[in-house]
């Protein structure tokens, strides 16, 4: 897939061009929103769940440094080494320094959006490092060079003879071959070597806790816990905002996670790491980059509360016909698109513009994150900043100009139904974006301002 084109609107255009695979994507990502609804209406606290989660983490977003502080001190009783970083630069440099101080040449990650954030694998590779990314799909995706496309699903958008070809040509299948079950246990022989020969292994934090120190993996496949336990030097990776104040919290948050992103009940493996085991070294590397300056945007500061579950893009109808890759950044999806431009306005400025602001990612949000709201705020900001598209800065004078001048709006209004009755192919063109995939609507007869002003006397 071409992802040089930096504009969503282009990428999804490529990624229509394959009319089955938009389809199957879309079933798909519904048919995961609906196990989730299935798991969800199971609980009759849920709505509790969701409200308490979003309250804890208000209460993180407001005393973060304490938080993170107490982990630093707990962390290190427990004698794990923790370094910090303020941007991607620093975290990636840090994880080099510590691999090249043991003499590591190769290293097995767990699924981390974090270290895709920060484009770690890449510049691991420029100095000399392989990694190996153990999550199955996120190396089914780096064996096609290709981002994760979902924060949970990274592979979501290949078809399985895609991945079988893929293993034929890396892997050494036999060519044709794409049962899942064969595939996957190719794919679990293969990691099982690397698991047995990799002495350095990163993971994320899915959570962190304040009060103990310790930090919590969350995976189904167990290969964080394969990575770590067999290696000599463990390098955590965690965001500032990943931090919850005390161990019973867990209990809230990992009941809302699984639910959310697959509809399971809870994951498969939930990995408690508080200290390293004898002759192993343990490091977290706590990283910002940006994260502070989101939590200084008020409108914006509750977009950390993100658990990472994926909700929002499984239920998204922009996503799923989309796909993951047009958003262009390291987290797609709705939550991406307020969390990007953060980062870069200018860079991401066409992603709030990638929603129909329904509020479906809201409805879903397991912390009760109002993205829809911030989409449209993000709209507000982008267009303030001077970062709109020309085409969009003048159709948006226009419009202002049209709604706020009633001569000029009741005239605009008599040509429109003038043309759609007398010249259709004036707006029913190819370069009519919104007639590519919708059939225009039949002209009315006359305005609601002419028809109240001939009935408003006979009410």
């Amino acid at each position: 897939m071409n992802i040089d084109v930096k504009d969503h609107a282009a990428l999804s255009d490529v990624f229509n061009e394959d009319e089955d695979r938009v389809n199957w994507h879309d079933e798909t990502l519904w048919w995961i929103r609906q196990k989730r609804d299935k798991a969800v209406n199971q609980l009759p606290e849920w709505e509790s769940l969701r409200e308490t989660a979003s309250q804890i983490k208000n209460n993180v977003l407001s005393y973060l440094s304490n938080y993170l502080q107490q982990f630093e001190a707990n962390a290190t009783k427990n004698g794990i080494k923790i370094h910090w970083a303020a941007d991607a630069k620093e975290h990636n440099e840090i994880v080099l320094g510590l691999l090249q101080s043991k003499q590591v040449k190769q290293m097995v990650k767990s699924k981390s959006m974090l270290t895709e954030e920060c484009h770690l694998n890449e510049f691991l590779a420029e100095n000399g490092i392989d990694v190996i990314d153990s999550d199955l799909g996120e190396r089914i995706v780096q064996l096609a060079k290709e981002p994760p496309s979902h924060i949970v699903l990274p592979c979501i958008h290949k078809k399985k003879e895609e991945i079988g070809e893929l293993f034929h040509q890396h892997l050494g299948t036999p060519a044709g071959n794409a049962d899942p079950q064969f595939l996957t246990e190719t794919a679990r022989q293969h990691l099982r070597e690397t698991f047995l020969t990799r002495k350095a292994a990163l993971t994320g934090v899915n959570f962190a806790v304040a009060a103990t120190g310790e930090f919590v993996v969350c995976t189904n496949e167990g290969n964080a816990d394969m990575g770590a336990h067999l290696a000599d030097i463990h390098i955590a990776s965690m965001g500032i905002e990943k931090i919850i104040p005390e161990r019973k919290h867990l209990g809230v948050f990992l009941r809302l996670l699984t639910r959310s992103a697959t509809g399971q009940p809870i994951t498969t493996y939930s990995s408690h790491f508080n200290k390293p085991r004898p002759g192993q070294e343990m490091h977290i590397i706590i990283v910002d980059n940006g994260r502070t300056i989101q939590l200084g945007r008020e409108d914006f500061r509750n977009s950390l509360k993100c658990i990472r579950c994926g909700a929002c893009m499984n239920t998204c109808p922009v996503y799923r016909r989309s796909g993951g890759h047009s958003y262009h950044n390291a987290i797609s999806g709705p939550i991406g698109s307020i969390l990007a431009p953060n980062l870069d306005m200018e860079k991401y400025a066409d992603l709030p513009f990638a929603s129909t602001l329904c509020g479906s990612c809201s409805n879903v949000c397991p912390v009760k994150i109002d993205i829809h709201q911030q989409l449209y705020k993000w709209r507000q900001v982008i267009v303030k900043n001077g970062y709109a598209t020309t085409a969009k800065k003048a159709s948006m004078r226009l419009m202002s100009f049209t709604l706020s001048t009633p001569s000029v709006y009741h005239v605009g209004g008599k040509a429109g139904r003038w043309v759609l009755k007398h010249a259709p192919f004036a707006v029913n063109n190819k370069f009519n974006p919104w007639y590519k995939h919708r059939d225009m609507p039949e002209p009315p007869k006359e305005s609601f301002g002419e028809w109240y002003a001939k009935n408003k006397n006979g009410r």
